[in-house]
């Protein structure tokens, strides 16, 4: 098979230093537990939260203009309002790949349960939190600003994350009995709050994978069915207020390594998307959820969609909190493009991988950033998995 060089980033005029290696060990004696209470008294933020000058840089209010798309032309089933929708996914996901929806099916009154639950989930002790903390490698738990794996570049945010499994079985409610068994009986309700914010999401992102379809000249039905029995996750992100917010991210610099975020944020903002060479706001809508391509994603298209790069702020005075489910395929299924996709004498730009394989990758190897697929294949080259 042919194959051509990685892809370069298609943010080359960014200033950023990516990791050139696997992750290093966490040091020893750095900050381990992020006490939202007890940092936000101290005079100066703990230096493992300071991010180097080069990367604060551009900070803007200056807004991205995204297409808004009106998803209930899907379901009415107005083709010719589909065909021009699509269009504008295509011509977002060719620049930056992002792009927000609305009328989207999912109840306003189930987002705003779901944020109650983030409430409930991040104003316990941290004890409680620390409790149902991340084991190391895995993805479901608590995390305090990752600091029990990273040593340094700390983002100022607490996270809760859990995984939705497309197939479950109904009768075993696999996210109500997840939340019981890490945190007690008494967060049975905060269960079943996001057992049905994660199956509106998982319908709304097939409809969204059919939409990207169309918009590549393919198959409408084909990336329904790629991800119809995926394993996606979920994570409910609260930022505390910072008075540095000028020295720290919410969230640095980098691409989401799985296929499609479905993202929605509150009305304080944050959210950033690097597009024609600059960092651009998102301004927040409580009407509409973002959406951004991943790597997985890219790899799926060829490298024709970019992997969206983005960042989130902190706010000097209020709490930040978004609501973010991650879409990803079943973990054995093989991530290449469809034939169909590439021209004549076009070469594949990524070889075949599972999503199992990247997965184990930024969960054990490597930090998410803007360089994560290159350094993905790189690694796996080099340890002769490919």
């Amino acid at each position: 098979m042919q194959m051509a060089p990685l892809m370069n980033s298609n943010t080359s005029t960014l200033v950023l230093h990516p990791s050139s290696q696997a992750e290093e060990p966490k040091k020893e004696n750095m900050l381990s537990i992020f006490d939202s209470n007890m940092i936000q008294k101290q005079v100066n933020i703990p230096k493992e939260f300071i991010w180097p000058s080069i990367d604060l840089v551009n900070t803007t209010q200056e807004e991205l203009k995204e297409p808004l798309i009106d998803l209930s032309i899907m379901k009415a089933g107005d083709e010719k309002a589909i065909a021009s929708a699509a269009e504008l996914v295509r011509k977002a996901c060719l620049n930056h790949g992002f792009f927000q929806v609305i009328n989207h099916g999912v109840e306003q009154d189930l987002i705003n349960d779901a944020y109650c639950e983030v409430d409930s989930i991040f104003k316990q002790p941290i004890s409680k939190k620390l409790s149902a903390k991340r084991v190391a490698g895995g993805i479901s738990g608590y995390s305090g600003a990752h600091a029990d794996r990273y040593s340094s570049k700390l983002p100022w945010k607490e996270t809760f994350s859990f995984v939705y499994n497309h197939h479950q079985n109904s009768s075993n409610p696999q996210i109500v009995n997840y939340f019981k068994s890490v945190l007690g009986e008494e967060f049975q309700n905060t269960g079943l709050v996001y057992e049905k914010y994660c199956e509106a999401m998982n319908e709304l992102a097939l409809v969204i994978m059919e939409l990207l379809a169309i918009s590549l000249g393919i198959d409408r039905l084909h990336y329904r069915r790629f991800f119809q029995d995926g394993d996606s996750i979920m994570r409910c992100n609260y930022y505390p207020p910072c008075k540095s917010s000028g020295l720290t991210f919410g969230t640095g610099p980098h691409s989401d390594p799985t296929s499609l975020t479905i993202l929605h944020q509150d009305q304080v903002g944050g959210l950033q998307v690097f597009a024609n060479h600059k960092w651009l706001s998102v301004r927040p809508r409580s009407d509409a959820l973002v959406i951004n391509i991943g790597d997985t994603f890219m790899a799926l298209s060829n490298g024709r969609y970019k992997s969206c790069l983005h960042r989130a702020l902190v706010n000097k005075y209020r709490v930040r909190k978004s609501l973010v489910f991650f879409v990803c395929p079943r973990e054995d299924k093989v991530v290449k493009p469809l034939e169909s996709l590439l021209s004549k004498n076009e070469a594949r730009k990524y070889p075949d991988f599972t999503w199992a394989s990247l997965f184990e990758f930024t969960q054990k190897h490597y930090r998410a950033d803007v360089a994560t697929l290159q350094s993905f294949f790189q690694w796996h080259s080099s340890s002769n998995l490919l």
